[in-house]
């Protein structure tokens, strides 16, 4: 078995992501088989999620890759991932990964899962989470986009919408036809101003918050008329991009933590939102609880930027009940193992997992297969654009094979 999953083998490159910033690519070589990643980089980041490169930025992950991981990871056994993931961290150093980076390590641990599965000659979804585990997860994505992933935006980060047909394909179809739609209606209300789309392919426009909802929910009412599946509409506030000095500054207004709380709460009891996504700021814990406790019967509340896929901080979330989902980012935490045991917490208290891409993405499919294999409520990753639609494809792919 050792010899069989022998790493012989590793490599990695300098790619560019979908805001044309470089990141790393990374290979994995068994003796018949090769595992690629490459790992995306949020522009809206938790504190607490670990380094996506060291100060010297991709080219010292480079260098700390031909200097201390290449010949090191030579000869491990590739199909012990825990062990393989471990080495990692020990061969880093710290606890955040800031001398290697998250997106180095990430992209290695990824891969060498992948190697695994390839030579296993099994989807990589099988080989994490077995094939008796398997659920496909509901398309969610953005269509107006604000805060850090855009230019003079909506305050809110995103507006998110889901469809809900029992098929992943009619799902991703739809979701994409509502985009459509926003952006005919945006074009409609803004004669002689200018729409443009941000980060993740969402519109952006300077209509302001709950202006922008109001179209959203104009079109999700059409395309669903129109098709007759049923779609709903999530909001990730991130909260934290806004929130100074105990106040959450909004374009023409600041409001106080209470204040925040009871709009949160209207955005499911006045509007109809059923996915809200940091609503406060990240280090506020007892607040998401109460917004949980009101209204999380009926929405999803998930936890993102206060959680950072740390094993840790969502014990903490499980012991107040903060929420009852959490996001899942395989570089907040910096390995697939340490990913799994996250997704096995929140999963043993009955919530949700969501698993999402980054603002900046490649195109690599991976995270399509870790929905399924977490058996996610959700996979959050975008509308349109290429790097989105390289998992929301493979995801169609996968439901093929179901």
């Amino acid at each position: 078995m050792q010899e069989e999953f022998e790493i012989v083998n590793s490599k990695v490159r300098k790619v560019l992501d979908s805001r044309g910033n470089p990141t790393i690519e990374a290979e994995i070589y068994l003796r018949d088989s090769v595992g690629r990643c490459s790992s995306g980089s949020g522009a809206s980041t938790g504190k607490t999620e670990v380094k996506a490169f060291p100060k010297g930025g991709v080219d010292e992950s480079i260098k700390f890759f031909e200097d201390s991981v290449k010949d090191y990871i030579i000869g491990l056994n590739a199909f012990d991932q825990i062990s393989f993931d471990k080495n990692l961290q020990e061969l880093d150093g710290t606890e955040d990964f800031s001398a290697m980076g998250g997106n180095l390590a990430t992209s290695l641990s990824v891969a060498n899962a992948k190697a695994v599965a390839n030579h296993l000659g099994i989807p990589l979804y099988a080989l994490v989470g077995g094939y008796l585990n398997r659920k496909m997860p509901r398309p969610i994505g953005n269509v107006i986009g604000g805060g850090k992933h855009s230019r003079n935006g909506t305050t809110i980060q995103e507006f998110l919408v889901s469809t809900d047909s029992g098929s992943a394909l009619t799902n991703i179809i739809t979701n994409a036809r509502v985009h459509r739609k926003i952006g005919d209606l945006l074009s409609e209300r803004m004669v002689g101003q200018s729409i443009g789309v941000g980060d993740e392919r969402a519109w952006t426009t300077t209509l302001d918050d709950l202006d922008a909802l109001d179209v959203i929910k104009e079109a999700v009412k059409e395309i669903s008329s129109e098709t007759g599946h049923k779609i709903e509409i999530g909001i990730d506030l991130a909260a934290s991009n806004f929130y100074r000095d105990g106040k959450y500054i909004y374009r023409k207004e600041k409001k106080s933590r209470d204040e925040q709380i009871e709009f949160v709460k209207s955005l499911r009891n006045e509007h109809g939102v059923t996915f809200i996504e940091d609503p406060l700021d990240e280090t506020d814990f007892e607040g998401f609880a109460e917004i949980t406790a009101s209204i999380g019967s009926k929405c999803v509340i998930v936890g993102d930027d206060i959680y950072t896929t740390n094993p840790e901080r969502v014990l903490k979330g499980i012991e107040m009940n903060a929420s009852n989902a959490v996001l899942i980012k395989v570089n907040q935490i910096g390995t697939l193992s340490r990913t799994y045991e996250t997704v096995d917490i929140v999963r043993n208290a009955g919530w949700k997992t969501v698993v999402s891409h980054r603002s900046g993405e490649t195109t690599d499919n991976y995270i399509a297969h870790l929905a399924v294999a977490f058996g996610s409520y959700m996979l959050k990753t975008g509308t349109i654009g290429g790097e989105r639609l390289a998992k929301l494809n493979e995801l169609t792919r996968i439901e093929e094979s179901f």
